[in-house]
């Protein structure tokens, strides 16, 4: 599969929530680079990751636009969070099933065929807001 490919098979399992697929399109040693916080290595961290995500939001990300490298070593998506807040996550406001709509983006090292790094971005000032607090 190309960069390109392997992005939208990533965001295709995300949609489908399907974990299995999602997870098995990373390397052992991904590196996650999660929004306004920590750096998490490892498969096994980023399933723990999101099963939390899971957890206490559903989205669905909708008019995906992705771009790669011409050596097909890095690749950048952008898209729209569409999503539920449903369980309170620490540190944030309370959840109570309100819904957002968020621009956000993420940039990928590719290697061997799977995702080695994957780097969010979204304005979470923006989020909190929409989520009323």
């Amino acid at each position: 599969m190309t960069a390109t490919e392997i992005v939208r098979a990533y965001y295709d399992a995300f949609n489908a929530q399907d974990m299995e697929r999602f997870l098995a399109l990373l390397t052992d040693d991904v590196v996650h680079d999660i929004n306004q916080g920590e750096r998490q290595v490892g498969k096994d961290a980023f399933a723990q990751f999101m099963d939390h995500m899971n957890r206490c939001y559903r989205e669905r990300l909708t008019d995906m636009v992705v771009m790669a490298s011409e050596d097909g070593r890095r690749a950048a998506a952008e898209f729209i969070v569409n999503g539920e807040y449903l369980a309170t996550d620490e540190g944030l406001p309370e959840a109570s099933g309100q819904t957002y709509r968020l621009p956000a983006g993420a940039f990928f090292e590719i290697r061997d065929g799977k995702v080695a790094r994957v780097t969010n971005y979204y304005n979470l000032h923006d989020w909190i807001a929409q989520v009323g607090a």
